[in-house]
Order: C-alpha cells, then structure tokens, then sequence
C-alpha cells in the first residue's frame, strides 16, 4: 500500500491540546472508520487520530472531535460526502517506494517470461502515490517487451493520492529506482522542473486510477485478474473482515491466478481461497 496507519501512543496530558477529545470521541471515530473503511483502530493509535484529525477540524471550524463528529454524521448533499472523504483520507498515510519488497517484482518477472501471458490484467490494491503500479507497469515490460498487450487497475481509497499517482511526477531520487530504470522509463524535468522525473507515457497509459473501498458491497472492476496485489493492507482489518475481503478478491481471479501480499501477512486460515506458492505469494484455488 501501501496505505497504512501511523502507530502512536496516548494523546498529550494537560492544557496542550486544542480541542475536546475524550474517550467517547475517540470509540465513535473507532466505530466510524470501521463501518466506512473496515479499518480497526487499536487503543495506542488514540493520538495519531487527535494529529490527523484535528487538521479536519481547524479547517471546518468545529471547536471539539463531538461536534465534528455530529455534523459529519448529521450533514447531508454533496459536501457531506467530501467530507466522509476527508475523514478517511486523514486517517490513512501512504509508505511506499519503487519495488518495495523487491522479491515480489523478481518472482513476477520470472513467472510473465515463462508463461508470456496475452492480455495480461493486474490489480494493484492500495496504490498509495504510484509507485507500486508503476514499478509493476516496469517489470511487465522489461520481462515481455514494451508493446506487450497489459492492463493495470491502480486502486486506492484515499483520493488525494490517486491524484499524485495518476499526475506520475516524483523526486529524481525516489526511492528505489537504479540508474538504469530511471534512464529507460522516466523522463527528466528541466528548468523548473528540475530534480524531478515524470513516468513515460507508453507506461503511464499501462495503468488506470481509480477510487476503490474494500468495504463496497458490490465491485466493479470488470474481466477478472491474472495477478492481484494486495500488500500491507489486511493487517488493519480485523479477522471477519479479512475474510470477506479475501472472499471478494478471490471472486475478481482466474482461477491459478497469484495474490500478493505483504511480509507480515498470512491467510493459512484461508487454504479454501488460496494456497500459499512463495514467499508471501499465494496461489488462487
């Protein structure tokens, strides 16, 4: 994900802090992100929601978490929904870098030359700011060639990356990328651009951004996937959830299509949806 949460301890004691937020506000945000976002906040994560949120409420003028929180469950029209947006994008942050756990990308590219599929479609869950599905966009044309025929579905649930990703603009020296990549797939900015680089167009057009929320009762995502990467992203759900989100994923997959996952991920408990093949790669039954 890519997308995660910040872990931090209890919120600052004494007259430091500038809103009201008590233990009652903080259950009804716990409550609140569950049911949108299916994210499940832990007791220590109390001051990462004071720190993110609190921005949310200087910049609708609301004077305490309760109030924010009543108008934000009571408002209605258009701006409530930006609002709902607003919420879940401040309690979600985004790690990634270029060929994060790069053994993913090396048995990917082992697998796409030996079978060399047609009409390749790849999900990308969590995309965070991009540079997961480009870094996938990357390895799929380094191991068939530039003019292969492939499809990636760039998904997240935060809207404001999705905005960074799809712009496919970076630092010159993000992370992750060796000389050799940067020279065959970005092109260098100059002028005011410069000390930055920016995606070429034959990968850019390799990948489509689009908003996702695994909590959605009905996915649209058209023809099912050859690959689905879903890393970092099942830790912050709780087992039920995990299970109906697995459900979901496994319903979009070929069958003997691959799910990849993050380090610390592991459905063993799920052998009836997939079987474990790798190294945090599991195999669609």
């Amino acid at each position: 994900m890519s997308a995660t949460l910040l872990a931090s301890g209890p919120p600052a004691e004494g007259g430091s802090q500038e809103f009201a937020f008590d233990a009652q506000a903080f259950q009804r945000v716990r409550e609140l992100i569950y049911q949108r976002a299916g994210i499940s906040l832990h007791d220590g994560k109390q001051a990462m929601v004071y720190s993110r949120l609190s921005r949310r409420l200087r910049e609708t003028g609301h004077r305490s978490f309760a109030a924010y929180l009543q108008a934000l469950e009571t408002g209605g029209g258009a701006n409530a929904d930006a609002e709902w947006q607003e919420f879940v994008n401040c309690l979600t942050t985004n790690l990634t870098a270029f060929f994060r756990e790069d053994h993913h990308f090396t048995a990917l590219a082992a697998d796409l030359r030996a079978r060399r599929p047609a009409g390749l479609r790849i999900w990308c869950n969590a995309a965070s700011t991009g540079e997961e599905p480009y870094s996938l966009a990357m390895t799929v044309a380094e191991a068939l060639g530039s003019g292969v025929s492939a499809r990636i579905l760039a998904s997240d649930i935060d809207t404001k990356v999705l905005a960074t990703a799809a712009a496919g603009i970076y630092p010159a020296d993000a992370r992750g990328l060796s000389p050799e990549r940067l020279r065959t797939h970005f092109l260098r900015g100059k002028g005011p651009n410069a000390g930055l680089i920016r995606i070429k167009p034959e990968l850019a057009r390799m990948v489509e951004f689009r908003f996702h929320n695994l909590m959605q009762a009905h996915w649209s995502l058209g023809e099912p996937f050859d690959l689905v990467f879903c890393r970092n992203v099942m830790i912050y759900f709780d087992a039920p959830t995990q299970r109906k989100v697995l459900e979901r994923i496994h319903a979009v997959m070929k069958p003997g299509s691959w799910l990849y996952v993050g380090h610390s991920e592991n459905f063993t408990d799920s052998r009836d949806l997939f079987r474990l093949r790798g190294k945090t790669i599991y195999e669609r039954v």
